[in-house]
């Protein structure tokens, strides 16, 4: 149970270096692409973290800032992991991406996601999207941590004093 310990005290320490990575001061995107930064070189076998931005308009997402490689640009709302998320404004878990029925592969080496929504006022606004490049890389406490940071995000968001204009 020390490994457990100590990956509860890592996830302390990393809430709060996200925190202090914000500037309530800087526009939101600036904030969240640290955060996105620091998600990714912090947490072991991630090989993409970023985000889809929710377009009520269109019924689509729309590829945010993000860490990793060139990602699929446009995912229709309830398509894929990402999609079905948005539809659902819930956490989504996969532990194996090729079970998923209607799986976009936008990186052939992804094997497990973690997504979670991310809101404004309690509306839409984007989702979180993580890949790991190893099969049922989320346990139960990176599960909680990661919904804990979506929650971060949302609250980052709702209280944002500008956006890029």
């Amino acid at each position: 149970s020390s490994l457990l310990y100590n990956k509860s005290m890592n996830y302390s320490i990393l809430t709060d270096q996200l925190i202090s990575l914000i500037d309530p001061e800087l526009p939101f995107i600036s904030n969240l692409s640290n955060l996105l930064a620091c998600l990714h070189n912090e947490l072991p076998s991630l090989n993409w973290t970023g985000i889809y931005y929710y377009s009520k308009n269109s019924e689509v997402l729309y590829l945010g800032p993000f860490q990793g490689k060139p990602a699929c640009t446009i995912i229709p709302l309830g398509k894929g992991v990402v999609g079905t998320c948005a539809l659902k404004k819930k956490s989504i878990i996969v532990q194996n991406v090729h079970t998923f029925p209607d799986h976009i592969a936008c990186d052939s080496a992804s094997k497990s996601e973690f997504t979670a929504p991310i809101f404004k006022n309690d509306k839409l606004y984007a989702v979180l999207d993580i890949d790991s490049d190893i099969y049922s890389r989320f346990t139960e406490q990176d599960i909680q941590f990661l919904k804990k940071t979506a929650s971060l995000l949302s609250d980052l968001i709702s209280s944002a004093k500008q956006e890029i204009s």
